[in-house]
């Protein structure tokens, strides 16, 4: 909002605030009444503000009114759902209830008919596994027979249960030793490819450190030859300086004989070394003198003329003193 007032005051007044310089020294206002002008302007500026401001001031407070009544409504509607909602959810929780307890009481019928059925089948199924362990234990009592040999042929070993737990393990040794080969071959296939991409990558790091290395000697050799160049554009800008500086004082010098000649002559006391008055100004009132003084010989020129066409000797015209 403050932005859109600032661009509003900019664009509203601008050209009223803009100072335009004279370009005659009589056509421009004296200081008195220029400033008289400008406090004018500016009371007009700060009663548009004012006028602003007061009127957005009525908008806020309007949209704060009716903020708080739609807040209002809004809590009236919201008391009266939840209100509703309550009554419904009352209504839902006994309804949930009743059916909550009918189905419960049907799924536990369901429930124990299903468990008689699969304690039927369970049956039937370890009926089933007992004859097929019977026959697998008929069929593997060969090798309780070749183990009973082997402990009777054997000294280190006084059990079957011992020649089992010695097979159980060597086959897990010898199943760890796989799994070990295996990991130990992808762990050396995989630092193989590790020590490739690292070499190329190295290899990739020197060219790029090689290209940079050479670009920015480059540079260097760039920046060198700037800096000469600067340098020399430097000294050069130096010595102009002081050149121009000792030129301006020249004239500064001689535009404030030329000022304290002027003051003579029209009968001015000035003293030399007087820096109260600024060049500018002397340079103006120099212009004046020198223009009244060549209407005065362009006078004198045509008085002259016609004096000796009449024989009469005319008189000299006095110059400006303001």
């Amino acid at each position: 909002m403050s932005a859109n007032l600032e661009d509003y005051f900019k664009t509203t007044f601008q050209d009223k605030l803009l100072l335009k310089m004279p370009e005659r020294e009589e056509d421009h206002l004296t200081a008195a009444t220029r400033l008289l002008e400008k406090r004018r302007e500016m009371n007009e500026v700060e009663q548009a503000l004012n006028a602003h401001k007061e009127e957005f001031q009525m908008k806020m407070e309007s949209l704060h009114q009716r903020r708080e009544e739609l807040e209002r409504k809004e809590y009236q509607l919201k008391s009266s759902l939840l209100k509703f909602d309550k009554f419904l959810k009352e209504n839902d929780s006994k309804r949930a209830r009743a059916l909550k307890k009918a189905t419960a009481e049907q799924e536990q019928r369901r429930a124990k008919t299903k468990e008689i059925e699969t304690l039927l089948k369970k049956t039937e199924q370890l009926t089933a596994q007992l004859e097929k362990q019977k026959k697998k234990l008929h069929k593997l009592s060969v090798y309780h027979h070749y183990l009973d040999r082997v402990i009777e042929s054997a000294e280190d070993f006084s059990e079957i249960r011992e020649v089992i737990a010695r097979h159980d393990t060597l086959v897990m040794t010898h199943r760890d030793l796989l799994v070990n080969e295996h990991e130990n071959q992808d762990a050396i296939e995989s630092e193989r490819a590790r020590l490739a991409k690292f070499t190329e990558e190295k290899n990739n790091e020197i060219l790029n450190y090689n290209n940079r290395l050479a670009h920015l000697q480059t540079k260097l050799e760039e920046t060198k030859s700037r800096a000469v160049k600067w340098e020399s554009q430097w000294t050069h800008i130096q010595n102009t300086a002081a050149t121009k500086t000792l030129v301006l004082g020249q004239i500064n010098m001689a535009t404030h004989n030329l000022y304290v000649l002027v003051n003579k002559y029209l009968g001015k006391k000035v003293e030399r070394g007087d820096t109260s008055v600024p060049t500018l100004a002397q340079l103006d009132k120099i212009q004046v003198c020198i223009q009244d003084l060549t209407e005065i010989t362009s006078e004198i020129q045509r008085l002259g003329t016609a004096s000796t066409s009449h024989g009469t000797t005319p008189g000299l015209p006095q110059a400006r003193t303001d």
